[in-house]
C-alpha cells in the first residue's frame, strides 16, 4: 500500500485512539485527528488527505454535514470517506451514502474489517491484482 494521509474525526478521544491504533497496523499511513467537523474542515483547508473517517454524532458539526460539505468542495470532492457510528438505522446509512460516504461502519468497530476497507479505498487496484 502506498503512503497516505488519513484524517480521523470523532469527538470521543477514546474512539479516536482506538481507530488510530487500528490504522497504525497498516504501513505508510500518516494519521491526523480532529474532534469535530469544524476542526476537520480547518485541517482540510490546509492539508491534502487521502482518506477521512468520521463519526456522525459530534458537537459543533456532525459527520453527515461534514460529508455533504466535503462533497461540495471542488478540492476534496473525491476524498474517500468512511462513516463510523453507533447509528445502525438503515435510513441513517442510506442518508450517509446518498451524501457521498464511501463506506458506512457501525460500532462496535471490527478492526480487521476497517483495515480491509481502508486498504481497498487507498489502493483499489490491489483487490483486482
Amino acid at each position: 500500500m502506498r503512503p497516505a494521509k488519513v484524517l480521523v474525526v470523532d469527538d470521543s478521544p477514546t474512539m479516536r485512539q482506538f481507530i488510530v491504533f487500528a490504522l497504525q497496523r497498516l504501513p505508510g499511513l500518516h494519521i491526523d485527528q480532529a474532534g469535530d467537523g469544524v476542526a476537520a474542515l480547518k485541517l482540510l483547508s490546509s492539508e491534502r488527505y487521502d482518506l477521512l473517517l468520521t463519526d456522525i454524532n459530534m458537537p459543533m458539526m456532525d459527520g453527515l454535514t461534514l460529508v455533504g460539505l466535503i462533497r461540495n468542495d471542488t478540492i476534496n470532492s473525491e476524498l474517500p470517506i468512511i462513516v463510523i457510528t453507533t447509528e445502525g438505522a438503515e435510513v441513517t446509512r442510506e442518508r450517509a451514502i446518498d451524501l457521498g460516504a464511501s463506506e458506512y461502519l457501525t460500532k462496535p468497530l471490527q478492526t480487521a474489517r476497517l483495515a480491509e476497507i481502508v486498504r481497498t479505498l487507498l489502493d483499489p487496484d490491489a483487490r483486482r491484482g
